[in-house]
């Protein structure tokens, strides 16, 4: 199965890249096939295992897709990653793949040469809690950096996780 994840992420990386969009064509055959193999593999445990890791997918990344930062491509990336290899890896790879897209989103507001300028309202907003139409605003959107394809982050954090193994 090692194999089929990296066909996926090679695929998802290249579409992410290329059109800024992880396509379902990829994403739900893969989640399909590690409920399957899981199934086929260990019965009614596999089937478990497999949906555990599904929904650590899911769990991780549905606040962040909530709230706008990331796409609906990642979430299904993220959940067909969990159906085939489980929660424990899904989840080092969520905290993988959150460090490097991190890493990625500082290094981009760098490169725009608004850093301080950036961090100077960051902590001017959180430190008097600016509200906006009710609500409570820390950062302008136009603020922060450029979006970026974050499949990149994901195959990244999978790479790490098969490298380095669990954070946790």
């Amino acid at each position: 199965m090692d194999y089929i994840i990296l066909i996926i992420l090679v695929l998802c990386v290249a579409t992410d890249i290329k059109y800024r969009k992880i396509l379902n064509i990829v994403t739900i055959p893969a989640l399909v096939l590690g409920l399957t193999f899981h199934v086929v593999i260990g019965g009614l445990d596999g089937l478990f295992f497999s949906l555990k890791g599904l929904l650590v997918g899911f769990g991780v990344f549905f606040i962040p897709f909530a709230m706008g930062g990331i796409g609906a491509g990642d979430v299904k990336l993220m959940t067909a990653i969990g159906s085939i290899k489980g929660a424990a890896f899904t989840f080092s790879t969520f905290l993988y793949a959150a460090a490097i897209g991190g890493l990625i989103a500082l290094f981009i507001i760098m490169k725009r040469k608004h850093f301080f300028q950036f961090l100077n309202r960051f902590f001017l907003s959180f430190m008097f809690l600016k509200g906006n139409r009710g609500s409570i605003q820390f950062v302008d959107k136009s603020d922060l950096a450029p979006g970026f394809p974050y499949g990149v982050a994901i195959a990244a954090g999978v790479l790490c996780t098969y490298i380095w193994g669990g954070i946790l």
